[in-house]
């Protein structure tokens, strides 16, 4: 299930377009289920516990010098643990924070170039990334906005957006955050005469069924 239902991305979408109104910049939001499948944790996780069963038996009363029970033992702890760490609520909390947000931030930057937003008139793409599994939210910007804008201003937004979602309220966060976005952008890339819409303004969900 989505962040956003359908409804809500309806007025989102309508935000974005009320942005483009007054700025020439191409802003574009995306909202990803993960960053990652992170399929590779849970097997990771359970080779260690599976590496570390003889130390475990060795200190109790039942150990037995076999390397065939050993060999059971071992594989037994290894599918069991799997299996239960697959499940994705759990998966994702075995993964340290820096290699969430390593991953979250590698798919902004992905999604900035797969939009298309490095190839907007005048450079002035600008990306609201949200991860909704990582709890990650970042906005990424080209160099004729970074040119104008200070880094500082863009962490401002991403830090109310993120209050905002842990209080609940993930369709205005995104909205306030979007029109915070569009008050720099028509203060300083204001809209010119001829100025064309060059991508679509919907809000973008990936991984969502």
């Amino acid at each position: 299930m989505s962040l956003v239902t359908a409804e809500q991305q309806t007025r989102i979408a309508e935000a974005i377009a009320e942005v483009e109104r007054h700025t020439d910049a191409e802003l574009v939001t995306v909202i990803a289920a993960a960053s990652d499948d992170y399929r590779y944790i849970p097997l990771l996780w359970a080779a260690l516990a599976a590496l570390v069963v003889p130390a475990v038996l060795y200190f109790t009363p039942l150990y037995v010098l076999d390397a065939l029970y050993l060999f059971w033992a071992q594989a037994g702890v290894f599918v069991i643990l799997a299996l239960a760490l697959s499940l994705s609520s759990l998966r994702v909390r075995l993964i340290p924070r820096a290699v969430r947000e390593w991953r979250a931030s590698n798919m902004a930057c992905r999604q900035f170039l797969e939009q298309g937003l490095h190839h907007t008139e005048g450079e002035t793409g600008v990306l609201i990334f949200v991860s909704e599994a990582e709890h990650f939210v970042e906005i990424l910007v080209d160099r004729g906005i970074s040119a104008l804008v200070e880094d500082d201003a863009w962490r401002e937004i991403v830090a109310d957006f993120i209050g905002e979602v842990r209080a609940g309220r993930v369709e205005a966060g995104l909205t306030h955050a979007i029109e915070r976005c569009g008050e720099i952008l028509a203060r300083t890339v204001p809209k010119t005469e001829g100025n064309t819409n060059e991508l679509d303004n919907r809000l973008i969900l990936i991984g969502y069924e």
